[in-house]
């Protein structure tokens, strides 16, 4: 099965529709939806479907062609992560993840990056930075620490760790930015111990528990640093992108998959709702005008995103990295993707009423999902105050 094209002929209504307006494979499409209520109460992704998922090459959507990957174009990434997130956005969430722990590859020793990602079933998964400092060793360094939101951790082959670092006279390791760098290491998934914390409103399916580990030596073959996409060592303009942008997308890329399924679904509901006292929902011309309005957000939000991320990878240099003013523009289109979804879904859950309440209805399990990922940090408002800091002439506060 190849996950990038419409292949089949023998595919249901339902795959048909998932698979419309994308470029994923509607037998795929279907095979999650169907899973969806499973990753929902089990708070895992089957390994059924991640079999599927390999197969598909899902995972390897950023990974460099020579470690076995696709190195798709940042818009057929963000095409794609949104169709999935039609089908089910815990399975979108954790591609996307996976994806962008994958554009560390090009940082690594070459032979480290094919350690890593040679098995089909390769998966990175990592919690954000926070406080642990590792210390320095003769050949690498040793840790100590616990992680949180380590999506993917459930599926994963190889963990990692981003840390501060102590050198051997006590100082901590600076970055280009003159600020405590920031070091990425990488060790297999056995060598961590995962905790189940993961309870939330949604994005269930996610497992995005916590971790530790206890006195790890990592090798410094097994580092590298999401820093400075200028040091990287692929010529591919897709990692001129820094990974933060990159990530974006992926948040993006779910949030209008979560958001375009609502309103689908909605104007279904619509045709033969009829709340008690008023006519047909699809009927009414405020409904009417607010789907169309809907339609236009998503819309416009999603070209705005793909020809900005087409116009940006079209002219990155294979060497370097794009400048502030072009990541300025990918947090912008992106952010703007990710909160026109979010009101678009709060819009439709409000419009279907009583319909949207109950434990086995859609709406209410993607109104869930997109508030839980309204909560991280790729959707937040201080995003539109950086951008305007460029915009506007000024340097930013915030590291792009």
């Amino acid at each position: 099965m190849n996950g990038y094209c419409l292949s089949s002929q023998k595919t249901t209504k339902l795959g048909r529709k998932l698979g419309m307006r994308t470029s994923l494979d509607p037998e795929l499409c279907e095979a999650i939806a169907t899973a969806a209520a499973e990753i929902e109460r089990t708070r895992r992704i089957p390994a059924h479907l991640m079999k599927l998922i390999h197969s598909a090459r899902l995972s390897r959507m950023l990974l460099p062609r020579a470690y076995g990957g696709d190195e798709v174009d940042p818009g057929l990434y963000l095409k794609t992560i949104e169709a999935i997130a039609r089908c089910d956005a815990s399975v979108a969430w954790n591609l996307f993840v996976a994806n962008s722990a994958a554009l560390i590859a090009p940082h690594l020793e070459p032979e480290t990056a094919r350690t890593i990602f040679a098995p089909p079933n390769a998966l990175v998964a990592w919690g954000p930075p926070n406080a642990t400092i590792a210390t320095t060793e003769k050949g690498g360094y040793r840790v100590t620490g616990r992680w949180d939101f380590a999506s993917g951790c459930r599926q994963a082959t190889w963990m990692g760790v981003h840390c501060r670092v102590q050198e051997p006279d006590g100082t901590l390791r600076q970055n280009q930015f003159g600020q405590s760098a920031i070091l990425t290491m990488l060790f297999p998934a056995d060598e961590a111990e995962l905790i189940d914390t993961w309870d939330t409103i949604g994005l269930k399916g996610t497992a995005s528990d916590s971790y530790t580990v206890d006195n790890l030596f990592i090798k410094e073959a097994f580092t590298g640093t999401r820093e400075a996409p200028e040091a990287r060592r692929d010529p591919n303009p897709l990692y001129a992108f820094p990974m933060q942008g990159i990530y974006a997308v992926g948040v993006a890329g779910v949030a209008l998959g979560v958001a375009n399924a609502m309103l689908d679904d909605f104007k279904g509901l619509a045709d033969h709702k009829t709340p008690r006292g008023y006519k047909k929902l699809s009927d009414s011309a405020t409904i009417q005008a607010g789907v169309a309005q809907s339609e236009a957000k998503l819309g416009s939000a999603r070209a705005f995103a793909l020809e900005t991320l087409a116009e940006i990878y079209s002219r990155a240099s294979s060497q370097g990295a794009i400048d502030i003013a072009d990541r300025a523009r990918v947090r912008l289109t992106t952010a703007n993707a990710i909160h026109l979804s979010i009101e678009v879904a709060d819009w439709i859950y409000k419009q279907a009423g009583v319909d949207a309440i109950f434990a086995n209805s859609i709406f209410q399990r993607r109104f869930r999902d997109i508030h839980t990922l309204s909560q991280q940090i790729q959707s937040r408002d201080a995003h539109f105050e950086a951008v305007g800091q460029v915009l506007m002439g000024r340097p930013p506060e915030v590291f792009f």
